[in-house]
């Protein structure tokens, strides 16, 4: 089954952000907007859900904390134990003020390197993924508003024209998908 993508262009955020508040008021679902930097209050008048992101950093930081603390116990414990500064070398408890430094490195070196890995994957924007950008002046100065006649069925592909037409539009692309 075939789908038409109606992609609106703004050359403005606060245009596109009211553009958006407008067509969403009228009851057309907004799929994706596309911007050359963040807009704030976007995702609120868009309908997009907020991510888990921080319950995964919150998981990769767990993870980063319990190898530091796995390590150092078989490093500087179990397999070579020192003598360094006086300090107890037969028990981790004892040493533990020395490991804080590096169990709280650890563990944000794997909670960072883990969130932009997951974010990368999760917005398939790793090297080699295709891209998935309408229209490459959306990494420049344009914004792109995408929405699909599928989601919008109660309105006719004239009816939606339309109500972009309204809008401060600067240019309008349809494309029919497979």
């Amino acid at each position: 089954m075939s789908d038409t993508i109606i992609y609106a262009m703004y050359d403005d955020d606060d245009k596109v952000v009211n553009a958006a508040k407008k067509l969403v008021k009228e009851g057309v679902h907004v799929n994706e907007v596309f911007s050359p930097m963040p807009i704030h209050g976007i995702d609120d008048v868009i309908g997009v859900r907020h991510t888990r992101l921080g319950i995964a950093a919150f998981l990769y930081g767990l993870t980063g904390l319990m190898l530091a603390t796995l390590g150092m116990k078989y490093f500087m414990i179990d397999d070579w134990p020192m003598n360094i500064g006086g300090k107890p070398n037969f028990s981790y408890l004892e040493n533990l003020p020395a490991f804080i430094p590096i169990t709280f490195e650890f563990t944000v070196l794997c909670a960072a390197h883990g969130m932009s890995i997951t974010y990368l994957l999760r917005n398939k924007t790793l090297p080699g993924m295709p891209a998935q950008n309408p229209d490459p002046r959306t990494t420049d100065d344009r914004f792109v508003m995408e929405i699909r006649q599928s989601e919008n069925g109660q309105f006719s592909s004239d009816q939606l024209h339309a109500m972009i037409q309204s809008t401060d539009i600067v240019e309008i692309d349809e494309k029919q998908t497979k």
